[in-house]
């Protein structure tokens, strides 16, 4: 399995990956899948600023994860908000681990201190996936989201990624960061 770097030529196998989460659960809340241009330009927003990673075998795309903006206001600039999506049918193969261990490398030369994760509950797999990498349950709100007929509870999962010093070190974007190996 190699991960690396997405570009906007992949945008139509990740969207084919994506799909299914809209369509056919409540993990994301998005009730209708995004047009290409659409997700090309969130792509290309995200990879200005934060990394946006693939997992493949073989050229087959597997998976992606990515890091956004948890906040947009500057003083939110060490935190930020992570995703991660992995194709039907190839889950619990080692996919999201390898995703989010090079997503953490990436950011913490990025100096982000805080990583969040919103999760629809009940999740019991994505909470324990984000518990092995020590994120925990920091807050829970209820009934947050009317999705395929039922209300969802909503959580955020917290780890912190590196010491929070005083000054922080500043904020790299991704796009700045040197040489950029996984």
């Amino acid at each position: 399995m190699n991960i690396r770097i997405a570009t906007l030529k992949d945008a139509p196998a990740l969207l084919k990956i994506y799909a299914p989460y809209v369509e056919q659960t409540a993990i994301t809340f998005e009730y209708q899948v995004p047009s290409l241009e659409e997700f090309e330009s969130r792509m290309q927003g995200i990879l200005s600023k934060y990394p946006y990673l693939i997992a493949e075998d073989n050229s087959e795309i597997l998976g992606y994860a990515y890091a956004s903006p948890f906040k947009t206001r500057a003083a939110y600039a060490w935190s930020v908000e992570t995703s991660i999506y992995v194709k039907t049918g190839v889950h619990k193969q080692g996919i999201g681990t390898a995703l989010y261990q090079a997503l953490e490398q990436l950011l913490t030369r990025q100096h982000v201190c805080n990583l969040c994760a919103c999760i629809a509950y009940p999740n019991p797999p994505s909470i324990a996936f984000h518990e092995s990498f020590g994120y925990k349950t920091i807050a829970h709100f209820t009934k947050s989201g009317y999705k395929q007929n039922a209300w969802y509870d909503m959580i955020w999962m917290e780890k912190e990624l590196c010491p929070h010093t005083i000054p922080p070190a500043p904020f790299v974007p991704f796009s700045q960061l040197e040489s950029v190996t996984l």
